[in-house]
């Protein structure tokens, strides 16, 4: 203990290159901790890129391939499946939910995805996070979209305005669909998922979009009535006034009434065309949807690109994945998210060495630091040392002494980069969370941040051996050596 004090306060004689010295092996450590820790959540939040899904099915292909062009919008699906096989499967036992999904439209380089009302209710990122809203609602007919929060943000969009749809995927496009407009009524809050790059329409939207021009999408509420039906009505009873002489003062009292009524229809009528020009600049947001018009989103599709499926019970999955990769009626596939996502980051496997190359080489960079400043200050001690061997220190006492100072530094400097590590995850904790999806939670260290901690410990107490050494040996030259 009379050492641990003396090298204590040997340290704060020389407080300007122990503190330097500190500062740099507490940054190391907090840029260790911080590495590992977004490497194992990052690792976590891609296999959770889609939680809560227990199977992806799709034309039979690879199922990287069906995983990347599904969830992450990366590639093309070289085929469709049947909207039949979907009705099919998705009357099977043990399903619960399915949400179709439609690809291959985009909007200035934003994928286009086309769905139903499934979507904003089943569908789950994170740790089985539910998609919420920052503004407006989900859409409820044809001519409504939702955008995720980059795509609102990067083209500064608003709820009311409208955005045309573009066919194929990419950020140039040649064919617009310009007769079908979609008006804004909903922005995602952020997830860190492909969900925030994406534009969200209804399945009918699709349909429309790619049918032919004279089908159009079926408007909700009232439809208009045709122009000139209230002069073409009142024509005829015209007509059939001037043919029915014989019963004057009967058709006279109905031509009256007629003329009354078709006054009436041409009042609404003026009132219906005012209401049809004027197009308001925002939507009343705050209004739910009622529940009869989801059946609009759906419409009458052919085909589509993929479904994400949630079964009633995991025992179901394997059972059901097997039925649907030996479906008769078309070759489909059927893939875990959960395994694929693992496959793919083991693919990528590259990145994470080289981070945990550059953590562990930043760490030796500060511990060799600590070293060449004990080194450095060596010579400038020796006078120190000789002062101590003249009041009866040993030679095993100078080498303690020297390796304690060692010790000290590296604790302390372990002890706040920790609290600097801490402080970061505080402070960066919502800005990863919203830009990158990677969660960080505020928690005790793990067994092997706790172990890197170790071993930093003992790197710290091998470089504190060598200036130690040479301590040891300047003693005994200096001749002030104690025989026994």
């Amino acid at each position: 203990m009379r050492l641990i004090s003396l090298a204590s306060k040997s340290m704060l004689n020389r407080k300007a290159s122990v503190l330097l010295t500190l500062f740099t092996i507490a940054i190391s450590v907090m840029l260790l901790l911080t590495i590992e820790r977004v490497r194992q959540e990052a690792k976590s939040s891609f296999s959770n890129t889609v939680s809560g899904t227990d199977l992806i099915v799709g034309a039979r292909s690879g199922d990287i391939q069906l995983l990347l062009s599904s969830v992450f919008r990366i590639g093309h699906a070289n085929n469709s499946v049947s909207w039949d096989s979907y009705q099919d499967i998705k009357a099977q036992r043990g399903v619960s939910w399915t949400i179709p999904i439609s690809l291959g439209d985009s909007h200035k380089g934003h994928a286009v995805l086309g769905t139903d009302s499934a979507y904003f209710k089943h569908f789950r990122y994170g740790k089985k996070q539910t998609l919420a809203f920052t503004a407006g609602r989900a859409f409820v007919n044809a001519q409504e979209v939702v955008l995720g929060s980059d795509v609102a943000q990067k083209m500064h969009y608003q709820l009311g305005q409208q955005i045309v749809i573009s066919h194929g995927m990419g950020n140039t496009s040649f064919h617009h669909h310009d007769d079908n407009p979609m008006t804004i009524v909903g922005i995602l809050a952020p997830t860190g998922t492909p969900v925030d790059k994406t534009v969200h329409v209804p399945l009918a939207a699709i349909e429309a979009m790619h049918s032919q021009p004279k089908s159009t999408p079926r408007m909700l509420g009232k439809p208009k009535q045709p122009a000139g039906h209230k002069h073409d009505h009142q024509d005829e009873h015209g007509h059939h006034d001037s043919h029915d002489h014989g019963h004057a003062d009967k058709h006279e009292h109905h031509d009256s009434h007629d003329h009354d009524h078709a006054d009436e229809h041409e009042h609404h009528d003026s009132h219906d065309h005012g209401h049809g020009h004027d197009k308001p600049d925002t939507i009343a947001v705050a209004v739910p949807a009622p529940a009869d018009l989801h059946g609009d989103l759906i419409g009458e599709p052919k085909q589509i690109t993929a479904f994400l499926m949630g079964l009633d019970s995991p025992l179901y999955t394997l059972q059901i994945r097997r039925n649907i990769n030996n479906y008769k009626a078309e070759p489909l596939l059927a893939i875990m998210p959960g395994v694929t996502l693992r496959e793919l980051w083991r693919m990528l496997g590259l990145v994470e060495k080289i981070l945990l190359l550059f953590s562990a080489v930043v760490v030796l960079i500060s511990l060799l630091g600590m070293l060449t400043t004990l080194l450095a200050t060596l010579n400038q001690r020796r006078r120190e040392l000789a002062i101590l061997r003249s009041v009866g220190a040993r030679p095993r006492h100078i080498f303690t002494l020297m390796s304690s100072e060692a010790i000290l530094i590296t604790a302390a400097g372990c002890t706040l980069g920790i609290a600097l590590f801490y402080a970061l995850i505080a402070l960066a904790q919502g800005t990863l969370q919203s830009q990158f999806g990677i969660s960080l939670s505020i928690s005790l260290l793990s067994h092997y941040e706790l172990m890197l901690i170790g071993v930093i410990m003992a790197a710290g107490t091998l470089m504190g051996i060598l200036p130690a050494t040479r301590a040891y040996f300047y003693s005994l030259s200096d001749g002030m050596s104690i025989k026994l």
